[in-house]
């Protein structure tokens, strides 16, 4: 069932800078372009939800163009941004609108799931359900 929430596994060192604010953009080599809600689950050695993402909006281009854009809050290296683009000819960067810390983090089942995604998957209940599971009443 496609809706409008995915949960996005994001490695640790990235949920972090992006709980801080350094890190406004997740790009990405193939992302939904039709999603308002991210749940983020640090993947290994955290694995657990830690956040929940409002989009503000996807931007699609060529990776120069998109590093041109997004640098300022990338989060990353410019080495570590081309070399994973590295042979691609369009990248994604999900622009956040507002992050909510999940706290406490909570484990991925909460949300009917006994592990993280590989890189997403769609969440199958309403974004105001995962809101309450995940405790987050400001949005």
């Amino acid at each position: 069932m496609k809706t409008e929430t995915i949960i996005l596994s994001i490695h640790p060192r990235h949920v972090d800078k992006i709980l801080t604010g350094e890190k406004l953009y997740e790009y990405r080599k193939r992302i939904p372009k039709e999603i308002r809600f991210i749940v983020v689950y640090a993947t290994y050695p955290v694995r657990k939800i830690m956040a929940l993402i409002e989009v503000d909006k996807i931007l699609s281009d060529r990776p120069s163009t998109i590093w041109q854009m997004t640098s300022e809050f990338a989060g990353i290296s410019q080495e570590f941004f081309f070399k994973y683009f590295e042979d691609k000819d369009i990248s994604y960067a999900i622009k956040f609108k507002n992050i909510f810390k999940v706290e406490p983090a909570l484990p991925i089942d909460i949300l009917g799931y006994s592990n993280g995604p590989q890189s997403f998957i769609y969440l199958d209940i309403d974004p105001t359900e995962v809101k309450s599971l995940l405790h987050i009443s400001n949005i």
